[in-house]
């Protein structure tokens, strides 16, 4: 969503307006769940990052300046609440399955053949890339399954954008060495495209 959209529910929240936060909440609240997933890997423990993400939000309304998107500030907030939480319990960052990323409704009129075919690169893919390491599957879901920037991402991991821009090729490296005993040539060619 583009600031534009946000700023009329930011200054109703600001007045004191709880339903016009509630509709951020609903808006937001699917992306920060995912991301808290993807990084905590137990759906309780998402919930409740989920939860306290959206209590700092509303805590630091007033502070937001707008210098980036809501959607941002936002991601920034669940990306280190979920840090957090790793920290607390003494785990590493790992990846989670992005089921609710990939889409894997087929279009109708499809044969069988055809659909076994993509729910085996589907189910491929989530592996690879719950298998990455660290940041990796996240930098990667961040940049092609959220659509977010390269300076969004920056600021989301509090890294500059040129990091970014490494870590994120890094990653896809992986994932491309993860996936070429398994997909075809041209599916690799298509995930290894630089953006």
């Amino acid at each position: 969503m583009s600031l534009d959209k946000d700023q009329p529910l930011i200054n109703r929240t600001l007045k004191g307006d709880m339903g016009a936060f509630a509709d951020l909440v609903d808006r937001y609240k699917y992306m920060v769940f995912t991301l808290a997933m993807r990084m905590v890997k137990n759906r309780e423990e998402a919930e409740e990052i989920a939860q306290d993400t959206f209590l700092k939000t509303y805590q630091g309304l007033s502070g937001f300046k707008g210098d980036a998107k809501f959607s941002t500030w936002v991601y920034k907030i669940a990306y280190y609440r979920s840090l957090d939480a790793i920290r607390k319990s003494g785990r590493s960052i790992e990846t989670i399955s992005i089921d609710t990323v990939f889409d894997s409704h087929l279009a109708e009129g499809e044969n069988v053949v055809l659909q076994l075919e993509r729910s085996d690169q589907t189910k491929t893919i989530k592996e690879a890339l719950r298998s990455l390491p660290g940041d990796d599957g996240i930098l990667i879901t961040l940049h092609y399954y959220e659509e977010l920037t390269l300076q969004e991402i920056s600021a989301i991991m509090n890294i500059s954008v040129t990091n970014a821009k490494v870590k994120l090729h890094r990653a896809r490296k992986k994932l491309m060495q993860l996936l070429a005993h398994t997909l075809e040539p041209e599916i690799i060619r298509n995930y290894a495209k630089d953006h």
